[in-house]
């Protein structure tokens, strides 16, 4: 009797459409380490050219880090809080920064969620609007001058992000 169950299933599954099992599957972009590097590089050299010294985070769509860059005389501090501004990036699939809806001259409140931050400067690699990382840069005198160095870096590369 177990022997004529086994035989049905396998038939069954035997019969099942080939199409219809692989049709439901996602694909899915990645972020390369070659990408990576050279989105470091960029917004480390734009941030260089406008007198800052900072660092430069890129992670993937799990979180891990990429790469990182930190200049020469950039803080320490930079690089934990360019850490939890791609944090912030990937836990939101926004820019980092504070809510967009804060009254002006309103501070920003603490983050959310622990290991983030409510800073500028971190900003998601999209590909087709599928956010396959990040790149935070931290070190400039303020995070929107962070986050056009992000911006600038991701422009020289959009060619690759399809």
């Amino acid at each position: 009797m177990k022997l004529a169950h086994f035989f049905a299933l396998a038939l069954a599954t035997a019969a099942w459409p080939a199409s219809a099992s692989a049709q439901g599957l996602p694909s899915q972009k990645i972020l390369t380490i070659d990408v990576a590097q050279t989105l470091a590089q960029d917004a480390m050299m734009t941030c260089r050219g406008n007198g800052f010294k900072v660092t430069v985070t890129v992670v993937d769509s799990g979180n891990v880090v990429k790469a990182l860059l930190r200049d020469d005389g950039a803080g320490t501090g930079t690089v934990e809080i360019g850490r939890m501004k791609a944090n912030s990036v990937m836990a939101f699939g926004r820019p980092s920064g504070p809510p967009a809806n804060l009254p002006p001259g309103t501070p920003a409140p603490p983050p959310l969620l622990p290991g983030t931050i409510n800073a500028m400067g971190g900003v998601p690699i999209k590909v087709d609007n599928q956010v396959i990382g990040a790149i935070s840069v931290s070190g400039a005198p303020s995070g929107d001058k962070d986050a056009a160095c992000a911006n600038a870096a991701l422009e020289k590369v959009a060619d690759k992000l399809k």
